[in-house]
């Protein structure tokens, strides 16, 4: 019997498989006030016809921006375009471990060449002031304990086992583990969309059907849930909920109906702190 050969992986032939990377990729760039070009769409519907690959598709974009304009520098052109297009070549490719290592490489692999602090976790410690909590930030891990916190959620996701459990234990568990993540907040740019490439790359891993409309239409609501299942202010009664980020797995794994409204993400409270404190 003849020894079998390994075969190069390649990129799908399947152009609705692509166009659905494609459309996740261009739609998470918003969760950073990003948007892509209409070269890009241009250049990802060339690839989706196998006109260009991957690889082409980069080398056109780095041509693109060898002289930046003021505008493309003022919107950030050149950081949408590449993210974009490396968002789709990484989902149309084999996964990666469970482990922070991989978290670190999808960082990487996203944001080389466009910020020198690509895949290294941060030192020092950050916040950013969240419309809809009127201002108020999410504590983010100590960057002194990041490694240590993200072992421990990494230890506790490959600790048990999927099998037995419902859908809606799935959603639960899923939600938690994307929310622990996020928290982190590792690094010092692109968190939630290394957060969103890393947990589809995982739930792909694993035989999961990932709808990316979802990514393309409703990436806001995604990092705004992630806010919510993160702030908490014990001392007013605001407590932490993973709710509204199941809503969005629902929708995202088992093709739910839940009616994703970025108002009702809104920390009606903080506002009404605020005006009483004036």
């Amino acid at each position: 019997m003849a020894e079998s050969k390994y075969k190069i992986y390649g990129e799908s032939p399947d152009k609705s498989i692509k166009k659905s990377y494609w459309d996740a990729a261009k739609g998470l760039q918003q969760v950073d006030g990003l948007t892509p070009t209409q070269y890009l769409s241009e250049l990802a519907e060339a690839n989706i016809e196998g006109e260009l690959s991957y690889e082409e598709v980069e080398d056109l974009l780095y041509k693109r921006y060898e002289d930046e304009t003021p505008e493309d520098i003022e919107r950030r052109n050149k950081e949408a375009d590449l993210v974009a297009a490396r968002i789709a070549h990484i989902l149309d490719s084999p996964g990666y471990p469970l482990q922070i290592a991989s978290l670190k490489a999808i960082h990487r692999e996203l944001f080389k060449d466009i910020y020198d602090h690509a895949g290294q976790f941060r030192l020092v410690n950050i916040y950013k002031q969240e419309p809809i909590l009127n201002g108020a930030t999410v504590k983010y891990t100590n960057y002194t304990a990041l490694e240590d916190t993200l072992e421990y959620d990494f230890n506790v996701e490959k600790s048990k086992s999927y099998s037995g459990y419902t859908q809606e234990q799935i959603i639960k568990r899923i939600a938690s583990f994307t929310s622990s993540i996020w928290q982190a907040h590792p690094f010092m740019e692109g968190n939630t969309r290394t957060t969103a490439v890393f947990m589809e790359c995982y739930l792909n891993n694993m035989g999961f059907q990932v709808d990316n409309t979802m990514f393309k239409n409703c990436s806001h609501y995604f990092r705004n849930a992630l806010v919510r299942a993160n702030y908490a202010l014990y001392a007013k009664g605001i407590v932490e909920t993973n709710e509204f980020l199941e809503k969005f797995y629902r929708n995202l794994l088992i093709g739910g109906k839940d009616n994703l409204s970025n108002r009702e993400l809104t920390l009606r409270e903080c506002f009404i702190q605020k005006d009483m404190d004036r």
